[in-house]
């Protein structure tokens, strides 16, 4: 079993960027795929960004396209959202998530085992 606990959360103007961290606790981490989601005030939640436990097969979701990047550091059981040229509409809770599907990147959230308590990201202009 694996806890996520995201930081790195916060208020950025619009073009900014922001740097979204989930330290993760339990064993064997680099077991784990990686993702990100994301819910905005009144809508469902989405998928953003995905990686497997080894760093490769990144998928993302065409909004965030060449804006967001995902990475993890697998010595500091960590995953990372690099999010550059934000937008008001990617105002919203961030979540990570983890699966057990060894190398594959699903992007649908009920493949995902364990999450995270969120972090807020509000873009202003």
């Amino acid at each position: 079993q694996v806890q996520l606990v995201e930081s790195g959360g916060g208020l950025v103007q619009a073009g900014g960027s922001l740097r979204l961290s989930c330290a993760a606790s339990g064993r064997s981490f680099s077991s784990y795929g990686m993702g990100w989601f994301r819910q905005a005030p009144g809508k469902e939640r989405e998928f953003v960004a995905t990686m497997n436990g080894g760093g490769g097969n990144l998928r993302y979701a065409n909004s965030v396209q060449g804006r967001f990047t995902i990475s993890r550091d697998n010595s500091k059981n960590t995953v990372y959202l690099q999010m550059s040229n934000l937008k008001p509409e990617d105002t919203a809770v961030y979540y990570c998530a983890a699966h057990t599907l060894g190398s594959y990147s699903p992007t649908e959230q009920r493949w995902y085992n364990y999450w995270g308590q969120g972090t807020q990201v509000t873009v202003y202009l």
